[in-house]
């Protein structure tokens, strides 16, 4: 195999130079404690954010370009400047790195304020949809669902890393309808808390169900008009079909 050598002594299995910022990057890490979902050990310098971002990006870039079945670890190391070593201090293996790497795509995702329910629903629709639509978010996505059919671990990762973060956008969305009165308060005391969850998970389930199937698997656009329609359903039922207004 052949490497570079900089002029800190460190090298890329790809034969391309390293940066200056990578290599102390390795260093820092070695005082560094992990991130992510995983528990600190160790304690010491703070871990870059800038090579978090290299990492990452790089990871979603492999993947669009190899696939699952073909995306290293190294390959990514490689492509992010950073040693092989940088990643496993931060992933176990790629399974995690990919999920992380998608995670942070939908971290972009706001609950607009556009003054009423049914508008801030049509608005976060649009913006999951225009997610979806990213190459690197449909690859990667789509790969880590179909691994996690047969390892549990990388499942109960995208509950933690993706859907439970997600499910603050409808947290936040029935505060804000609860307070103009578009939606009842919640019961008060622990059943009205244990109401309130399974509410947020169904939502959240319905929401995100129906968008994906629409974009990944039919393959249909999510535009203004299936938005408008879809969230007249969802709030007021089947016998909302056909009453939702055509978008302005």
């Amino acid at each position: 195999m052949c490497t570079t050598t900089s002029r800190t002594g460190s090298s890329t299995p790809t034969g391309r130079p390293r940066s200056a910022e990578a290599d102390r990057t390795d260093r820092a890490d070695r005082t560094s404690s992990p991130t992510g979902t995983g528990s600190s050990t160790r304690t010491g310098r703070p871990r870059s954010a800038e090579a978090d971002r290299a990492i990452l990006d790089a990871t979603r870039a492999a993947l669009v370009e190899l696939g699952w079945g073909k995306l290293s670890m190294g390959d990514v190391a490689a492509r992010a400047g950073v040693a092989k070593t940088t990643l496993y201090r931060r992933w176990a293996n790629k399974n995690e790195l990919v999920v992380d790497a998608v995670a942070v795509l939908f971290d972009e995702l706001e609950l607009p304020d556009l003054g009423g329910l049914q508008a801030d629903v049509e608005g976060v629709v649009q913006q999951f949809a225009a997610l979806l639509e990213r190459p690197e978010t449909k690859t990667a996505l789509m790969a880590v669902v179909a691994e996690s059919t047969r390892d549990e671990a990388l499942r109960g990762r995208i509950r933690a890393a993706i859907v439970d973060r997600q499910k603050r956008l409808v947290v936040m969305g029935r505060h804000r309808a609860q307070a103009r009165g578009e939606l009842p308060p919640d019961a008060p005391g622990a059943e009205g808390e244990a109401a309130a969850a399974r509410a947020v998970d169904l939502i959240f389930d319905v929401i995100a169900g129906a968008v994906v199937h629409r974009a990944l698997v039919s393959g249909e656009p999510v535009d203004a008009r299936w938005a408008a329609e879809f969230t007249a359903v969802l709030l007021g039922g089947l016998g909302a079909i056909g009453q939702a207004a055509p978008p302005g």
